[in-house]
């Protein structure tokens, strides 16, 4: 193959002269070349260089043999290492990384996505407190209405003549409500002996 001096430098073809893929009329074409372009000769001798040098790395005599199964392995080793999850002190770092790790996405977030974060937080917190505070308010006014009603009585049984028997009174209503919740409890632990 003869090159005209308008044809650019044959470059992919070093390397193919340099694997003996050159044949035919393109081997003579291609040595003609080289000895009149002194950059193709440059690029010749330097890529002869880089093959010896390889060839020299990866020579057999320095080479480490390997087991068979040493890939296997070492997969199977990085997969099972829990080393250093076993002991509380990479337990305590692992920890402390997290919450530094939290604190800095929750400062990064900033305070425009702040309400995004918090805003539902504080509406649920709200709802915990006003439904505390309704149960807190149905306690208090049930103990005042108790309390009002114990002193109606007391009242009633030390200023009335009539306050003794109004005690016995209430007291038998309040054994007659409880009895038929004695008998059903007699006949159930009768029932399971």
């Amino acid at each position: 193959m003869s090159l005209s001096p308008e044809q650019t430098c044959p470059r992919e073809e070093i390397a193919a002269y340099l694997d003996g893929e050159l044949n035919g009329g393109a081997l003579p074409a291609f040595e003609e070349h080289i000895k009149q372009c002194a950059e193709c000769a440059a690029e010749l001798r330097s890529q002869r260089q880089l093959l010896c040098t390889l060839e020299a790395a990866f020579s057999n005599s320095g080479r480490i043999k390997l087991p068979a199964n040493f890939s296997r392995v070492v997969a199977a080793h990085a997969e099972s290492d829990m080393r250093g999850l076993r002991h509380k002190s990479e337990r305590r770092r692992a920890l402390q990384l997290c919450a530094m790790l939290g604190v800095a996405a929750f400062t990064l977030l900033g305070a425009a996505s702040g309400a995004l974060i918090f805003q539902p937080t504080r509406g649920f917190m709200r709802l915990v407190a006003r439904v505390l505070d309704l149960v807190w308010q149905t306690f208090a006014d049930a103990a005042e209405g108790a309390t009002i009603v114990a002193r109606v009585i007391g009242r009633a049984g030390v200023a009335s003549p009539y306050g003794f028997g109004i005690f016995v009174a209430l007291v038998f209503l309040i054994a007659i409500s409880l009895l038929p919740r004695l008998i059903a409890n007699y006949h159930r632990t009768e029932f399971i002996e």
